[in-house]
C-alpha cells in the first residue's frame, strides 16, 4: 500500500476547499482546516504532520502571509503554496521572505495546481 503525501488546506471558502480536495484527492491526502486563531497553526503543523500546506492568501483573521510566517516558525522546511488573487509584487515579496515555495494566481487550473504541489512535495 503507498502511503500519500499529505495536504494541509487552509482556506475559509468551502467552494475553494471543494475543488482543491476534488483536484488533489486520489494522489493526495486532503486535510481542511481554518485556525480559530493565527497563534494555533503551529501547534496544529506539529499534531498533524502535514507534507505541504496550501493556503488561501486572503482570510479573515490570518493572511496567507501569517501562515507562512506560522509554518516557518513551527516546522523551518515545510512547503507552504499561497493561492491569491493578489499580483502586488511586495505581497510575493513578503511570501518569499517567509519561504513560500509557490504563489499561485485564482483561478487556478487544476493542472498548474498539481504541477506545483508535486514540485513542493518531490513527486514532479
Amino acid at each position: 500500500m503507498t502511503i500519500m503525501a499529505k495536504v494541509l488546506v487552509i482556506d475559509d471558502s468551502r467552494v475553494m476547499c471543494m475543488y482543491l480536495r476534488r483536484v488533489l484527492e486520489g494522489q493526495y491526502a486532503v486535510e481542511e482546516w481554518l485556525p480559530p486563531s493565527a497563534m494555533e497553526i503551529g501547534e496544529y503543523i506539529l499534531a498533524t504532520a502535514p507534507d505541504l500546506v496550501l493556503t488561501d492568501y486572503q482570510m479573515p483573521g490570518c493572511s496567507g502571509a501569517t501562515v507562512a510566517r506560522m509554518v516557518l516558525k513551527a516546522k523551518p522546511g515545510l512547503p507552504v503554496i499561497v493561492i491569491t488573487a493578489n499580483r502586488d509584487e511586495d505581497v510575493a515579496a513578503t511570501l518569499r521572505k517567509f519561504q513560500v515555495v509557490d504563489i499561485l494566481h485564482k483561478p487556478v487550473g487544476a493542472e498548474t495546481l498539481l504541477a506545483a504541489v508535486g514540485k513542493a512535495i518531490g513527486n514532479a
